[in-house]
């Protein structure tokens, strides 16, 4: 098989297409023939020496989607359709970057489509985190505000469109112009230019401030974020664009404005429920849930994904397909 294997941090030149034996496989893991997979920040701050606890060589890619090859002593069948994510895959062991891929069980969820798998490969991940952080982060509700700091991003546009299914108000931020029209479109009710001063921005809209906000810059804007939120109202933590993770002396009390919560997001497979993929598979093939951009690439293309995720050249998901 062929699969992308990064022999240590550093340039995208670190990132090498080889050909590998077709890895074993053994009871409580599943085989799966990748068919796509998605490109992730993740695997950015993999690749960038940011990540912890990762050994090298390796197979990069928290996520794949294709069908099973083989699942010894599994519920799952050879042929069945499935995403794979997170749980360790591309960090503890051999991730999605690659023609079959073996992750456990645990980290499986079948689905049945028939859109094809340029599209399938932009959706486990993205859903899971965007499902994850307005369920368990947010709790957001129908009628409710939501702010989303980084919009133009897979997560951001992903979150945009279950925040709307769900019968919220978005707001959502980009710092280039151009890309306004880009969050319209996608349904975002309120686009606004980040000029590092969101917060006055929000509250000309909704005066008291948001009720809920989705922090996935990082914490150079998590300030202005929690300035833009109502008291009692929450905001999550969940994405790092700017590849800053931590706020040097936090003192709670002279950073928080009085009054509002901050949570933060971080799940795995388990947090997607087979039927809340299924039912976002089957309304985004009726048309009724809208995905943000994609651009896709093929597998010997990967050198060029990961410099255009790294110097922010699209808006919405990559995507490498293998056939």
């Amino acid at each position: 098989m062929r699969a992308v294997v990064l022999r240590e941090p550093g340039p995208v030149t670190n990132l090498e297409l080889v050909e590998r034996p077709v890895p074993p496989v053994g009871p409580g893991w599943v085989r799966v023939k990748v068919h796509a997979f998605g490109i992730n920040r993740s695997e950015l701050h993999t690749r960038l020496g940011l990540a912890q606890g990762v050994t090298f060589p390796r197979v990069p890619g928290i996520e794949a989607t294709g069908v099973v090859d083989s699942a010894p002593d599994s519920d799952l069948v050879p042929g069945q359709q499935v995403a794979a994510l997170m749980g360790g895959m591309g960090r503890v062991f051999d991730g999605g970057y690659a023609e079959y891929t073996v992750v456990p069980r645990h980290s499986v969820i079948p689905f049945r489509s028939d859109l094809p798998w340029e599209v399938l490969g932009q959706i486990p991940e993205t859903l899971q985190t965007a499902y994850g952080s307005l369920t368990t982060g947010l709790d957001l509700r129908a009628g409710q505000t939501l702010l989303i700091r980084g919009g133009t991003s897979a997560l951001g546009f992903a979150t945009a469109a279950l925040a709307r299914d769900l019968g919220a108000t978005v707001l959502a931020t980009t710092r280039q112009p151009d890309r306004l029209d880009t969050l319209k479109a996608h349904g975002v009710d309120h686009p606004l230019l980040d000029d590092g001063a969101v917060a006055a921005q929000v509250r000309e809209i909704v005066g008291d401030g948001v009720d809920a906000a989705l922090e996935l810059v990082g914490t150079p804007t998590l300030p202005d974020t929690l300035a833009a939120t109502r008291v009692h109202g929450t905001v999550c933590f969940t994405g790092m664009l700017s590849n800053q993770w931590t706020i040097p002396d936090f003192y709670p009390i002279g950073y928080l404005p009085t009054g509002v919560r901050l949570t933060a997001y971080g799940g795995g497979a388990d947090d997607l429920p087979a039927d809340v993929l299924q039912r976002y598979l089957d309304r985004v093939a009726s048309g009724e849930i809208t995905l943000g951009p994609s651009r896709v690439y093929r597998l010997d293309e990967i050198r060029q994904a990961h410099d255009d995720l790294e110097h922010n050249r699209f808006a919405g998901k990559l995507v490498v397909v293998t056939d």
